[in-house]
């Protein structure tokens, strides 16, 4: 199925205004993740995965009151408590209750039980035990979970710059890298400029960002390469033409996995909530970035490039054409 034929659109004529809106995201970003770390030694907000602590998330027979259970959390000690409706609209009468971090398993625990009896105290008739999910994270736990997000994105990343490195050629490798560090420094900035927490689920979200824009970035690249082999050479045309002619196959995936992961959003629940949102930022940033960022990072790698001179000039232009 094809939605343009013949559309001839200079994108490469559009870098600068790309590159600045890219920068507005990114700096925006990057400022916002400065304040936190500033204020909080994180860069982002962190869930209870990966900064320890107790979540509570109880199920009440009527709606229920927050400002009454923040009292009721404040008369039995617990200070600082983060308390929200969980899953709002979907008339599961649930509540997520949030501890700080402590400092040892055993004021984890403390702190669960805590939570429990002043539950029993004050709504002993609106909700049972069987209606209280507790979980549970020590501080070490979570650094240590935190550590490995980490390295799962970077070697993600090094694994697609030496299969893109042998599957085409370094630059286009480095390109459609720099293009998906571009994707996640954005959707990450996003979290922080919306006060919204990563959990284990948003980094899995992530990896599966950056596998999306990844291969939307080698399908340009693959028509890259049939269009230099055919023409000889790789220039403003060559790109222009590919992204051209993968523009109708780009904004059909774009446009399917929107709609799908956007009912996910909005009739999914809370706890899909994290995830969702970095698939429905990441697909539009990844769309964008394949024709915004890696194009013209190919381009410009080919003009840093120096040209054959002397005799490997007369060599290479003795050569027959590849199609790499």
């Amino acid at each position: 199925m094809e939605l343009f034929r013949g559309v001839n659109v200079d994108w490469l004529r559009l870098k600068w205004a790309f590159l600045g809106f890219s920068l507005l995201f990114s700096v925006a970003g990057v400022i916002k993740m400065a304040m936190l770390w500033s204020a909080t030694g994180s860069p982002v907000p962190l869930g209870v995965d990966f900064r320890g602590g107790t979540e509570v998330q109880v199920q009440f027979q009527q709606a229920p009151d927050i400002n009454a259970i923040r009292q009721a959390m404040d008369a039995a000690g617990i200070r600082d408590a983060k308390i929200q409706p969980f899953n709002p609209g979907a008339g599961t009468n649930e509540v997520l209750i949030s501890l700080p971090e402590e400092l040892n398993e055993g004021a984890l625990d403390a702190g669960r039980q805590q939570v429990v009896s002043a539950l029993h105290a004050h709504y002993a008739n609106q909700f049972t035990d069987s209606g209280v999910k507790v979980d549970v994270v020590g501080p070490t736990v979570g650094k240590q979970l935190e550590k490995q997000a980490g390295r799962a994105v970077l070697v993600s990343l090094l694994g697609m710059l030496v299969y893109l490195w042998f599957r085409f050629q370094l630059i286009y490798g480095v390109a459609a890298v720099v293009a998906v560090f571009h994707d996640t420094l954005i959707t990450v900035g996003f979290f922080a400029l919306t006060g919204q927490e990563i959990s284990l689920t948003v980094i899995a979200a992530i990896l599966t960002l950056v596998g999306y824009s990844m291969n939307d970035t080698i399908v340009v690249f693959d028509r890259i390469r049939e269009n230099r082999g055919r023409y000889g050479h790789l220039d403003r045309r060559v790109i222009n033409d590919a992204i051209n002619q993968t523009l109708s196959r780009t904004l059909l995936t774009c446009g399917t996995t929107i709609m799908t992961v956007s009912f996910m959003y909005f009739l999914g629940g809370a706890g899909i909530h994290g995830f969702t949102f970095v698939l429905l930022i990441g697909i539009l940033v990844g769309t964008y970035s394949s024709v915004a960022i890696a194009a013209p990072l190919l381009l410009w790698g080919r003009d840093k490039q120096p040209p054959p001179t002397g005799v490997m000039r007369a060599t290479v232009a003795s050569m027959p054409r590849s199609n790499v």
